[in-house]
């Protein structure tokens, strides 16, 4: 037994010396003003002693010498070990739910940038280039096909058509030049020749009577007189064009005054006096002009055929 006591001795010893820097951390206002003060580890010691006595507590000098080292070297407080990759992991794995909410967010940041790249600036980019190549494509077959096949079929249609062989000769010399634009690869031109071609078959179809105006509120003619000669004066009878189901047709009119063209519903004929003092005679008969139908267009001609001394020039303003 004696020699179990002596064996438990060492640990005891060392559980009593723990004790003490427990003691003298709990006194922390104590150790700092001993052990900073001008007084001598004696005065520590005693103190200490005191407070174990007051305790019931035999403590030997050894044992409270010992305790005042080790608190002074730290020998018994834990010092976490710092660095190394496995402090960093052990580090990440107690802020596990901050790194994982960080990660989560960063990700989301990635993804969504992501996204926008590939849909704002990667997608039309490549439909750009996409765009790019089919408009090449789609310019050579229009070149090499479309406006070839559009001019000799409007061509013929005109040869068809037109009242006037020299209308029909005109019309293919157009589309010729046309081809031969295409070959060349001058779109411009090209196109031009179809826009031409599609104008006179449209006007060669077309068919109306021109007519006197002859309703309340719309003047029937008038008269100016021209800057250059103002001894002189000219006759212009205000007409419309009136297709066969009895609609009035917009025209495209360039005025002789200004050489400017415009699309009207009305516009103003220039005619001899004789044939404006006719109509102003039948107006003023019974307010209506009875002999109002002074050109007529018929399908096959580009131009009025005139049924009275028209002579040429027309106004889009009075």
């Amino acid at each position: 037994m004696a020699d179990a006591a002596a064996e438990k001795a060492p640990l005891d010893d060392v559980m009593m010396a723990m004790d003490v820097v427990d003691t003298l951390r709990h006194g922390e206002k104590l150790v700092e003003r001993e052990l900073s003060g001008q007084e001598r580890r004696q005065r520590l010691i005693e103190r200490l002693r005191g407070i174990y006595e007051s305790q019931g507590i035999a403590v030997t000098d050894r044992i409270l010498a010992e305790g005042v080292d080790a608190l002074e070297q730290e020998r018994f407080v834990y010092k976490p070990k710092q660095g190394g990759f496995a402090f960093v992991l052990a580090r990440l794995y107690v802020r596990r739910g901050v790194v994982a909410r960080n990660a989560a967010i960063g990700l989301a940041a990635l993804v969504v940038a992501t996204v926008v790249w590939l849909f704002l600036i990667e997608e039309p980019r490549l439909q750009r280039l996409e765009d790019q190549r089919q408009g090449i494509v789609d310019l050579g077959v229009e070149l090499a096909e479309t406006i070839p096949a559009d001019l000799e079929r409007l061509s013929a249609a005109i040869v068809i058509e037109a009242n006037d062989p020299g209308i029909a000769a005109a019309a293919i010399v157009i589309a010729e030049d046309g081809i031969e634009a295409a070959d060349q690869g001058d779109a411009e031109t090209a196109r031009a020749a179809v826009a031409t071609l599609n104008d006179q078959l449209d006007e060669l179809r077309l068919t109306f009577d021109v007519r006197v105006v002859s309703r309340p509120g719309v003047q029937s003619g008038v008269f100016r007189i021209p800057e250059a000669n103002e001894a002189a004066r000219n006759y212009y009878l205000i007409v419309e064009a009136i297709s066969p189901d009895g609609v009035a047709i917009e025209r495209a009119i360039t005025s002789e005054e200004d050489g400017t063209t415009e699309t009207v519903a009305l516009w103003g004929v220039r005619v001899s006096k004789s044939v404006y003092d006719a109509a102003v005679a039948d107006k003023q008969d019974d307010g209506i002009i009875q002999n109002n139908l002074i050109g007529e267009k018929i399908r096959g001609d580009l131009e009025i055929t005139w049924l009275m001394d028209a002579l040429g020039g027309a106004i889009t303003d009075w």
